[in-house]
């Protein structure tokens, strides 16, 4: 009897049934199928309606706002590398005002959508993808003025650019944390 292996599963008419890769242990052929680690959290329980309605209110807003945080975390360490590689200053800023330009016309029409809660829960979760605070990249790439002027327009808002994401002191980080993993198993 021959084994035929595919390198991922595949629906046959004519089997009808799934060919899937395959190991032989001891003589015996078993099925090889990688199961995805999928996080288990007991059902929340919430003490009072204000941790519920967080709760829904975070579920919401880091299903918006995580995959353009995953996509700043990914641009973030791109850039960082690239200007490791620019020796001249005058050239690096002519460089990150290129791209910054290009970023705003294509990501500004969406970020204007974000609400106020989705732009804090954004600030936070950059901390947690760049391990930087949204004050401390400004600062990096654009200067402290311009940095420090974010923050001021971010603190009218009742925003903080230098808020950090710490799940071992903050309960609200925490139950962040929660809704990101079980965002990333696709659970929600």
């Amino acid at each position: 009897m021959s084994l035929v292996v595919w390198s991922s599963p595949y629906y046959s008419e004519q089997l009808q049934g799934y060919l899937l890769p395959a190991v032989t242990y001891n003589g015996d052929t078993i099925p090889h199928i990688r199961l995805r680690e999928f996080p288990v959290f007991p059902k929340p329980k919430f003490k009072d309606k204000k941790t519920e309605k967080f709760y829904w209110r975070t579920v919401r807003d880091v299903k918006k706002v995580y995959p353009y945080v995953k996509f700043v975390g990914e641009e973030y360490r791109r850039i960082d590398a690239m200007c490791d590689t620019i020796s001249d200053k005058k050239e690096k800023k002519r460089y990150l005002k290129k791209y910054e330009k290009e970023l705003l016309k294509k990501y500004k029409p969406i970020m204007k959508t974000f609400t106020l809660s989705q732009g804090k829960m954004m600030i936070k979760l950059i901390d947690r993808e760049c391990e930087k605070s949204s004050y401390d990249l400004i600062k990096e790439f654009r200067g402290g003025f311009v940095a420090w002027w974010w923050q001021v327009f971010a603190k009218m808002l009742g925003a903080d650019l230098k808020d950090d994401y710490d799940i071992s002191e903050k309960e609200q980080d925490k139950i962040i944390e929660r809704v990101i993993l079980l965002y990333e198993a696709g659970a929600l």
